[in-house]
């Protein structure tokens, strides 16, 4: 397949990333580079210097709201991509809205438990939509124990270990293999 003809048959589909840091900006601009159609963005969160080590933005983006500023480079990325930002903070109630038209789910989130709040709500209201989840993605080396599992619709991406925390940071090389492994998912899924 050219690369012509994925972008072709990506152009009409649509992904719903819920978070915009880490995981979530650079699953977005990888899956923008590769032509996908239309974004759906969520964060309540604003940029701060400590993001930069691993998030995509700028220096020049610190304040700024997450999602607002994620899109802005997503467009410059790819201005052919629409991409609809949410400023808010998502919960069981504002989830099946925001991502009701979407094909794909990618889960993007730092806390444990809104990983599984957002797996919960998904089940519940969109069992058939594919949900992509990142989980054990900080500090660095051992990447032969990064691994994709699937069960059902839900594709968890990582080593399920190695869990944020002060002392173990998440960090822009794991955190990009495991973004670019959530992409490499979504084109999987659409291009079978």
């Amino acid at each position: 397949m050219t690369f012509n003809e994925i972008k072709e048959k990506l152009s009409n589909k649509t992904v719903g990333i819920a978070g915009c840091g880490g995981l979530g900006s650079n699953t977005a601009v990888a899956l923008a580079r590769v032509g996908i159609g239309k974004l759906i963005i969520a964060d309540f969160d604003v940029i701060i210097e400590s993001n930069l080590n691993r998030q995509y933005f700028f220096f020049d983006q610190i304040g700024k709201k997450k999602s607002f500023a994620l899109k802005e480079n997503i467009i410059r990325v790819n201005p052919n991509c629409i991409v609809e930002a949410h400023d808010i903070l998502l919960n069981k109630d504002n989830i099946p809205n925001i991502f009701k038209n979407c094909d794909i789910v990618i889960e993007a989130f730092d806390l444990a438990e809104m990983k599984q709040m957002i797996i919960e709500t998904m089940l519940q209201h969109y069992s058939n939509i594919p949900l992509i989840v990142g989980s054990g993605l900080a500090g660095w080396g051992k990447f032969e124990e990064i691994a994709i599992e699937k069960n059902g619709n839900i594709y968890i991406c990582g080593d399920r270990i190695n869990e944020v925390s002060e002392q173990n940071p998440p960090l822009a090389p794991r955190v990009g293999i495991i973004s670019n492994m959530q992409a490499n998912i979504v084109l999987e899924i659409f291009l079978s």
